[in-house]
């Protein structure tokens, strides 16, 4: 049996993994095993990458020793960290996380691509072509990506904007796109008695697309950082895809080639669910804390006591429950849940409504619920619960903000407006759970706190439920009594 033959077939079991993972991840249900089963996918697919590097590559069996060791030793840096991140990292904390680990994938995948293009191994146009795609792209994932992570880490705390920056990210693309050229022809650039060499150009053609990938997200609103998280996991997927081309890697092509469509698939369905292309996304102003809506807000925030607000909800027939970032922050996923358990042992009726876009990152609130232990038949996507507002008699929004502003409806001021929301204002009582009187993560003064059905419970989510839940207890206890 041969050592090629041995590669393909493990690469096509990686291959398999890797699909059967995903599939079963499209369900919460089976999502941790489908992880697990990704899992094996990666490991057969190192494997596949070994055996192809000392078994095929007589410039790697040249120096088998000392490449042993560099990849010895980066696997277990690599594994070290990402399980200290994976068993450390709070899930208020995950998107950042999410953010890093995308900006490595593209950053391994342009490492990759400058190793080809530094190596020459092959003057076939396509391979160039390809090799410089995915160069540009993973540069572009790699620098966007930790601009992100800062953003959602609070180190970078507004956009930076300047005068005529679209025009200059332009050119700066174009920059990138013209270096590309020269480095496929292989020529050299003279600038007067300098002499700018091939290998030199390369590093070149690396820094100004790593430039272009933190241009280009410096100016995006903290608000869209989901789907910014979700359009550069997607250009990841598609840079380790074209790695994968131009090294003859089954397993790196189909696994980059289903991340980057399943990738390009969330961002389109994220930016739908807020009424806006991915363009606008990319270079509009929303996020910007220094838009303001149109006109005062018309009344007044209404304080309400922990306790009054969970004996109303006691008598209610029905709540829905809408969870946000506020939520995660406070880490009360636990107590929430307890205190549903506590409010359907008295009858009610409840439920949990999840925005496409609430939290840090896609899907954030489903696995905060998750890691709780909430039943997936009670959380309810915008579409499925939306028309049931208007027949709830209390509705609970524990640190969300945009996605249950009304402004999105009625002003055409707001940077807000047109993104579908949900319609928590229609519910007959409304019960707001929030630290403070802060905006939201855009910036924008939310019309819902101050409208007649609203009432303002402050304080910290954990704090505040143990409250409500003792209240609840209490209730029961006398009446039992």
């Amino acid at each position: 049996m041969s050592a090629a033959w041995v590669i393909q077939a493990t690469n096509f079991l990686a291959a398999f993994l890797f699909i059967y993972g995903l599939k079963r991840m499209s369900s919460p249900v089976t999502a941790r095993s489908g992880i697990r089963v990704a899992g094996y996918g990666m490991l057969l697919a190192i494997l596949a990458g070994f055996l192809y590097l000392y078994g095929l590559r007589p410039e790697a069996q040249s120096h088998l020793g000392a490449n042993l060791v560099l990849t010895l030793v980066a696997l277990l840096i690599g594994i070290g960290w990402s399980w200290r991140g994976g068993k450390k990292v709070p899930l208020t904390d995950m998107p950042q996380m999410v953010a890093l680990y995308n900006g490595m994938g593209g950053g391994a995948a342009g490492a990759i691509a400058a190793v080809e293009l530094l190596g020459g191994h092959s003057s076939n146009a396509t391979y160039l072509v390809v090799t410089l795609v995915g160069a540009v792209i993973g540069a572009i994932s790699f620098s966007g990506s930790l601009i992100a992570w800062a953003k959602l880490d609070g180190r970078i705390r507004k956009p930076w904007r300047m005068k005529g920056q679209h025009i200059f990210n332009a050119v700066v693309l174009l920059v990138v796109l013209a270096l590309g050229v020269a480095v496929a022809l292989g020529t050299t650039i003279s600038l007067g008695p300098v002499a700018i060499s091939a290998s030199a150009l390369i590093a070149v053609f690396f820094g100004v697309a790593l430039l272009y990938g933190i241009m280009a997200t410096m100016p995006i609103g903290g608000a869209d950082m989901p789907v910014v998280i979700s359009l550069y996991n997607a250009l990841t997927g598609l840079a380790v895809g074209l790695d994968g081309f131009a090294l003859q890697n089954p397993a790196l092509m189909i696994a980059g080639m289903v991340v980057g469509s399943a990738g390009t698939l969330l961002t389109l369905l994220m930016a739908k669910a807020m009424n806006r292309s991915v363009s606008h996304v990319l270079f509009s102003n929303f996020g910007d804390v220094s838009i303001e809506p149109e006109g005062e807000m018309e009344g007044a925030m209404k304080p309400v006591e922990a306790s009054d607000a969970a004996i109303a909800m006691r008598y209610a027939g029905k709540v829905i429950i809408v969870p946000g970032y506020g939520l995660a922050a406070a880490q009360a996923q636990q107590k929430l849940y307890e205190f549903v358990k506590v409010l359907q042992a008295a009858g009610v009726d409840v439920k949990f409504a999840i925005h496409p876009v609430a939290g840090r990152m896609p899907g954030h609130m489903d696995v905060l619920l998750a890691e709780a232990g909430v039943p997936y038949d009670m959380i309810a996507e915008l579409d499925e619960v939306n028309d049931e507002f208007k027949g709830t008699d209390v509705a609970l929004v524990i640190g969300a903000n945009d996605v249950v502003n009304p402004a999105a409806r009625t002003d055409k001021g707001s940077p807000i407006y047109g993104m579908p929301i949900l319609n928590v204002d229609q519910a007959h009582q409304v019960y707001v759970l929030k630290r403070g009187k802060g905006k939201g993560y855009a910036g924008v003064e939310n019309a819902l706190f101050y409208a007649d059905n609203t009432g303002m419970v402050y304080g910290d989510a954990r704090e505040t439920l143990v409250k409500m839940i003792s209240a609840v207890k209490e209730l029961g206890g006398e009446a039992a009594a």
